[in-house]
């Protein structure tokens, strides 16, 4: 079996394949391939390990008939057509639970940072504008007893609100396709519609899966739903928000500050207007990156590929239907 892997993964998903006998190429720039030149690559092997953002889309498909499997390197599996790697037979895999804590910190990490104005207040030492105190200034707003409001409780954000609740004492609320018994019992979660999410959430925080449904779900209109003292934040994906319409909440009054580990577009802009307010915090999307979950998710990305060279089901397959 020949597989792609675009970017270099850690050692541990790479000794699992190479004991296997796999063959891989990997590309060893770090550079990102054309279109072209990634299509190409994917011809020429049976299996990709796709690490970042590629489109997967129906053309992509067209253009590499020959594929067998695909591994994703992420728990994400929006930029894959599932319907077009169904119509094919095509099993495709990702790495679920193993980046779950470590997004959540980054989650619960941009609550308090927001909460608090770290890095606005972080920025006036650099510029040399820690002046003298004043009670009055840069103030922030404490979370105890607040209202989560999880839109996608999930993996992810069932570890959130965990954190929020016991850091916090926290009331949970969400937002569901379906309830989820396990948090209802654990944390006193409680089910309500999106309308009731929006209008009693003191921090709303995105862990759901994203799609084209989806898309912009949190605009003005929303916004303007939302409490004048409520924290957003983002750590799922960055099409689940217009970013102009956050500006625009952010800088009058509408809501009370924004944490984002993902951005609409991604990579952000250097000179992006979000970055300079003194309500919002922003990360370049570090959700996964620890040294446990990077080395998990390689693990789980080989697993994935071992299966499919054995001629089993994959064990973090998103679409067992083609089983």
């Amino acid at each position: 079996m020949n597989v792609f892997i675009n970017k270099n993964i850690p050692e541990a998903g790479i000794l699992l394949l190479q004991e296997k006998g796999i063959h891989l190429t990997i590309n060893p720039t770090e550079n990102v391939l054309s279109r072209k030149e990634f299509i190409k690559i994917c011809q020429e092997n049976d299996v990709l390990l796709n690490v970042g953002a590629n489109n997967l889309d129906e053309d992509f498909f067209q253009q590499c008939p020959d594929l067998k499997g695909i591994a994703l390197f992420s728990v994400g599996f929006d930029s894959v057509n599932i319907a077009s790697a169904n119509s094919r037979k095509i099993p495709v895999g990702n790495t679920p639970d193993v980046l779950s804590r470590a997004t959540s910190d980054v989650a619960f990490l941009l609550m308090q940072s927001v909460a608090r104005k770290s890095f606005y207040n972080h920025k006036k030492i650099i510029n040399g504008e820690w002046g003298t105190f004043n009670a009055l200034e840069n103030l922030g707003q404490e979370l105890y007893g607040k209202t989560l409001g999880i839109f996608g409780l999930g993996r992810i954000g069932f570890e959130m609100a965990q954190k929020c609740k016991a850091a916090f004492g926290m009331n949970i609320i969400y937002h569901n396709r379906s309830h989820n018994e396990n948090a209802e019992k654990e944390l006193d979660a409680k089910f309500v519609d999106f309308e009731t999410l929006l209008s009693q959430s003191d921090v709303l925080s995105i862990h759901s899966n994203y799609s084209e449904e989806n898309n912009e779900l949190f605009n003005k209109s929303t916004f303007a739903k939302m409490k004048r003292n409520a924290i957003f934040i983002n750590t799922a994906r960055g099409k689940f928000h217009n970013e102009d319409d956050l500006f625009y909440a952010l800088t009058n009054d509408i809501i009370w500050g924004a944490g984002l580990d993902v951005t609409n577009p991604e990579p952000m802009n250097h000179d992006n207007l979000l970055l300079s307010l003194p309500n919002c915090c922003i990360f370049p999307h570090i959700g996964s990156a620890t040294y446990q979950a990077r080395n998990a998710m390689a693990i789980c990305a080989a697993q994935n590929i071992i299966a499919l060279y054995e001629n089993k089901k994959m064990p973090f397959c998103v679409n067992e239907e083609v089983y």
